[in-house]
C-alpha cells in the first residue's frame, strides 16, 4: 500500500521515478513489495555499527530515486541514529522516506515517525497490537501518511460529517481498494481494543519493557556468544553463533536443541548480514526468570556444543517429530491430508 501511494504521488506530479532503496539489513518481503509495486530495488550496505550511514544514500540519491524504505528500529535491533539526515537529502531530491513498522514495539510513546522525517508508515498489527498470526493470515494493517499524501489513501475513507459516519469513494487521486469488502476488520477492531486497554502511557510501557528485556537477556549471553555489534539494542538483537560454529555446531543445530529444553527456537540465518544469525525478541511481556532461564539454556547448549557436538546434529529428541528435512518441506509444499 505504502508503496503504491509513492507511486501514485510522483505519478500526480508527472515525475515516474524507478528506484527503491532498500537497506542490506531489510525485511526479507521488502524487495518483494518493491518489484510488485513496479520498482527497481537499490541495495544500501549497512556500515559497521549496523546502520545506514547517509554519504551512502547521498551517493545514489537522484531523481530516479523514487523513495525509500527503511525499517527503524532495524532488523538487528539498532536504531538508526542518522534518520533524519537521511530524510533530508531524499527530500531534497524529491523522494519519500517510507518506515516499514514491523518494528514499531520498540518506539511506541518514545517518538513520532512523522517528526523525523517518515512520510509513510505501515504498521503490523500482529507484531506490536496483539492480533492473530500465522497460517498465511489474517493479513491485517494500517497505513499512516503525511497530509500532503492522504488524497492517495485508498477507498473507500471512513468520514465525519455533522456527527454522522459515511463511506467516501470520490477520492479521484486515491489508488482504489487494497482488500475486497472491508478486510480482515476484526483484527483491526482487536488492535484499536489493545490501544484503547493501554492508553498512551501503557503503551509507552510496553516499548520500554521490551527494550530492557532485550538489554537484559544481550547481557547475560555477550560473554558465549559473538555480539556483531556493540550499541545497545532496541527491543531485540542478533547474535552469531560463529564461536560454535568452529566447534561444528551451526546455529540451526542450537535452535534445534532449544526445543528440548521446551523453548521456542528463534529465527535463524537472518538477517543475512550477520554469519550464523540468531535472532531474539523477547517482547515486553516475559519475566525475569524467563529471560534467566533462556539464557542459561542457550549457555549449556553452548558448552554441549564443546563436549558432545554430534548430539546437537540429531537435536530435538524430546518433540513429537524429530528434525525434518526443511529444504524439501519448501520445496515440495504439501498441505493437503490425503485420507
Amino acid at each position: 500500500t505504502g508503496l503504491l501511494i509513492i507511486r501514485a504521488y510522483h505519478k500526480d506530479k508527472g515525475n515516474i521515478r524507478k528506484k527503491i532503496l532498500i537497506p542490506d539489513s531489510g525485511h526479507g518481503t521488502n524487495p518483494a513489495s518493491v518489484v510488485l509495486a513496479g520498482y527497481e530495488v537499490v541495495q544500501i550496505k549497512s556500515n559497521e555499527a549496523g546502520i545506514i550511514d547517509p554519504e551512502d544514500i547521498r551517493a545514489v540519491a537522484d531523481e530516479e530515486v523514487a523513495g525509500m524504505m527503511l525499517t527503524n528500529p532495524n532488523t538487528v535491533g539498532l536504531f538508526e541514529s542518522n534518520i533524519e539526515e537521511i530524510a533530508k537529502i531524499l527530500h531534497d531530491v524529491g523522494a519519500l522516506l517510507y518506515m516499514d513498522g514491523a518494528n514499531l514495539n520498540a518506539q511506541l510513546g518514545i517518538y513520532q515517525p512523522g517528526k523525523i522525517g517518515f512520510d509513510i508508515l505501515h504498521f503490523n498489527l500482529h507484531k506490536t497490537f496483539s492480533t492473530p498470526h500465522g497460517g498465511g493470515g489474517p493479513g491485517a494493517g494500517a497505513v499512516a501518511v503525511t497530509k500532503e499524501l492522504g488524497q492517495f489513501l485508498p477507498v473507500p475513507m471512513v468520514t465525519k460529517i455533522d456527527g454522522k459516519l459515511s463511506l467516501d469513494y470520490d477520492r479521484p487521486k486515491s489508488i482504489g481498494r487494497m482488500h475486497t469488502f472491508y478486510g480482515n476488520f476484526a483484527n483491526d477492531v482487536r488492535a484499536y481494543a489493545y490501544i484503547r486497554i493501554l492508553g498512551a502511557s501503557g503503551l509507552r510501557a510496553v516499548s520500554e519493557n521490551a527494550i530492557l528485556n532485550a538489554n537484559y537477556l544481550r547481557a547475560l549471553l555477550k560473554d558465549e556468544f559473538d555480539m556483531p555489534y556493540e550499541t545497545t539494542c532496541q527491543h531485540e538483537f542478533v547474535l552469531s553463533c560463529n564461536r560454535q560454529k568452529k566447534k561444528g555446531v551451526k546455529a540451526l543445530d542450537i535452535a534445534k536443541r532449544l526445543l528440548d529444553y521446551g523453548f521456542h527456537a528463534p529465527t535463524v540465518y537472518f538477517p543475512l548480514i550477520v554469519p550464523e544469525a540468531f535472532m531474539i525478541e523477547p517482547t515486553e511481556t516475559e519475566s525475569r526468570e524467563t529471560l534467566e532461564k533462556f539464557a542459561e539454556t542457550l549457555i549449556a547448549i553452548s558448552k554441549e556444543a564443546e563436549t558432545n557436538p554430534e548430539k546437537l546434529h540429531h537435536a530435538p529428541y524430546n518433540t513429537p517429530v524429530r528434525r525434518l528435512n526443511e529444504a524439501k518441506a519448501a520445496r515440495e509444499l504439501d498441505v493437503s491430508y490425503k485420507g
